[in-house]
């Protein structure tokens, strides 16, 4: 009779691990990404993840996360440079560019860079992403270029 409150009580404490890990999964899941305005002057708009999966060891999977910038005009502009830069919590493996190069990498900050953004082009990079707290992280989006209106600081992305 002991034995089965035991194997019981052991069983129940495994579901509510269980559930609590599956609480977890969902609060960094699927995929994908917004496309958000960052000031109503600048012609461009920033692309960053709005969903994604979180493995047991804190890297995002599906290869990373994509950041990047849309055009939303037919207008070029030379000499753009997109920077994401670790605040709290995150820390970058390799990256891969795209419509550009990568031009500054380290496990704190990743630039891609381009001389010329043609008009409805986009710019970015795919980077792996470790999160050293599924919780709490934050980082910092730099937007630099000519022959727009844009603000450099286009703000952060994460949780709280």
């Amino acid at each position: 009779m002991n034995r089965t409150r035991t194997t019981v009580a052991a069983l129940a404490a495994v579901g509510v691990v269980t559930v609590a890990q599956l609480g977890l999964a969902e609060a960094a899941s699927a995929a994908t990404t917004a496309v958000t305005p960052r000031s109503a002057g600048c012609p461009v708009d920033i692309v960053y993840p709005s969903r994604f999966y979180v493995d047991h060891n804190g890297w995002v999977t599906n290869g990373g996360l994509y950041f990047g910038v849309k055009s939303k005009t037919g207008k070029s502009f030379k000499n753009v440079t997109f920077t994401v830069t670790n605040v709290k919590n995150l820390r970058f493996g390799s990256a891969t560019a795209k419509g550009g190069r990568i031009s500054h990498k380290t496990s704190q900050t990743v630039s891609v860079r381009t001389s010329t953004l043609k008009g409805r082009a986009s710019l970015g990079f795919k980077v792996r992403t470790h999160l050293l707290n599924k919780r709490s992280y934050k980082l910092k989006l730099t937007l630099r270029g000519s022959g727009w209106n844009c603000a450099v600081n286009q703000g952060t992305w994460g949780s709280r």
